[in-house]
């Protein structure tokens, strides 16, 4: 399977959170499945750090390779799928997250109740 992590779910497995559920554990870590991380939420942590609204230790790219994670490019065509989803999501990071998942069939693993609400891709609970 290929996994698309929401921000908070890349966040909780980086910091070993306990608000992170058992079967999404499981899904990160089974050895058999590719698990990705958007440039969109490495954009996200740099922006919250930066407004002292998240306390994240260290580059955030360098945490995605440490945890075995690929890092998903944005490209011009996921911009413009973002900006064109008939979804009213208001947060610009989820709506990019959620059109990378729609062009490369990606499942997301996410806690948001609003982004499990859109019908375009395969969501399981964090």
């Amino acid at each position: 399977m290929d996994i698309l992590l929401d921000t908070h779910v890349f966040l909780w497995w980086d910091s070993r959170s306990p608000k992170l559920s058992a079967p999404a554990q499981k899904l990160i870590a089974a050895p058999a499945n590719r698990v990705f991380v958007s440039a969109a939420s490495i954009w996200e942590i740099a922006i919250k750090r930066r407004l002292g609204k998240l306390d994240f230790e260290g580059s955030p790219t360098a945490a995605v390779r440490a945890n075995g994670f690929v890092e998903l490019e944005v490209s011009g065509a996921d911009a413009e799928t973002a900006g064109s989803l008939d979804w009213a999501h208001p947060d610009p990071f989820d709506r990019l997250i959620l059109a990378q998942a729609t062009s490369r069939q990606l499942t997301v693993i996410t806690a948001d109740e609003v982004m499990k609400r859109y019908m375009g891709v395969a969501i399981v609970a964090a």
